[in-house]
């Protein structure tokens, strides 16, 4: 497999799909539901960005459903507080880069496995967020809170601008910063890394906070769609993030991946479900397409690391040989 065929194989089942649907259901890119489906999208591709160097590093974070509940909460209350959108979103992206640091702090400093970790915080932190709002939403709302007092239009535009900047910036920074390229490091040989003068336990903390910051700020834009915010959001949100990131090409083992195949793997499985239903197919498959393509990802992923596996081990045998 090429260096990107695992994203090359993914824009060509999306490019796929989108002509299936131009051909049967045109009617799926009406202006309306494109605008909706971008919009539902953006949180996703927003944490997804954040997940991406995390598992770069060689770590996972399963606990931002969770930090995306109550981020958003948090921007509700602050906003009802001070009646200022700005706050309301710096509250939210500091609660989020605090719970990271939290997260990363001991994955990295108290050397317990970030699923663990992330695990035990995904299940504390929810759980302390229901006793914290009994099961309430937070509603009464200042009247500029929703779409932040732009139009529905502006506020898309805006949404979509700052997920494209976020998209380029990351691109840019894993491609020609250094503090990029050492994220692969670590992820490709941590014990190199560390021995060529690298800060792993930085690195890798680094990352949890960034995570961290991007779920806050998605949290934000997310509750700002609507005039209540939820206490139960995110339920499952970690699963698909996780699922489109490792889709479009990242390695689950970290050292290997690419913005560009993260920003695809969002598309194709936030496409699929929307695509069933204008196809004539129960919604209900949605979840299983979903799941056979993660699975056929992680299968192509086992493949690729059994060959490299293979190469290095005749390549020992050759040299041993010389």
């Amino acid at each position: 497999m090429t260096r990107y065929g695992q994203e090359i194989s993914i824009a060509v089942a999306l490019a796929l799909l989108l002509g299936v649907l131009a051909a049967v259901a045109p009617g799926f890119f009406s202006r309306e539901n494109l605008a909706d489906l971008l919009l539902a999208n953006v949180p996703v591709l927003i944490i997804g960005l954040g997940m991406t160097l995390v598992i770069l590093t060689g770590e996972i974070d399963v606990s931002v459903g969770s930090m995306f509940a109550i981020c958003g909460v948090v921007a509700g209350e602050v906003a009802k507080a001070s009646g200022s959108i700005l706050w309301a979103v710096v509250a939210a992206i500091a609660v989020g880069a605090v719970l990271g640091l939290v997260n990363g702090g001991l994955v990295a400093y108290v050397r317990i496995p970030s699923i663990v970790v992330t695990l035990a915080t995904m299940t504390a932190w929810r759980s302390g967020l229901r006793w914290t709002m009994q099961g309430q939403w937070v509603d009464n709302l200042p009247a500029n809170f929703q779409w932040f007092g732009l139009p529905q239009t502006g506020f898309r535009v805006a949404a979509l601008a700052i997920t494209l900047s976020l998209v380029a910036l990351t691109a840019w920074g894993l491609w020609r910063w250094r503090a990029g390229r050492a994220l692969y490091a670590t992820g490709s040989n941590r014990e190199a890394a560390r021995v060529a003068g690298l800060n792993t336990p930085a690195i890798i903390a680094s990352v949890f906070v960034l995570i961290g910051v991007l779920t806050g700020l998605a949290a934000a834009l997310d509750a700002a769609r609507f005039n209540q915010v939820p206490s139960n959001a995110g339920i499952g949100l970690e699963l698909t993030v996780i699922a489109a990131v490792v889709v479009g090409g990242t390695s689950i083992t970290g050292g290997r991946g690419s913005v560009a195949g993260t920003v695809l793997g969002v598309a194709l499985l936030g496409v699929i479900a929307p695509a069933l239903i204008f196809l004539g197919v129960s919604g209900y498959w949605g979840d299983a397409v979903q799941g056979a393509i993660i699975l056929i990802a992680i299968g192509l992923e086992a493949v690729r690391i059994r060959a490299a596996r293979q190469g290095l081990r005749g390549a020992g045998v050759a040299a041993a040989g010389a």
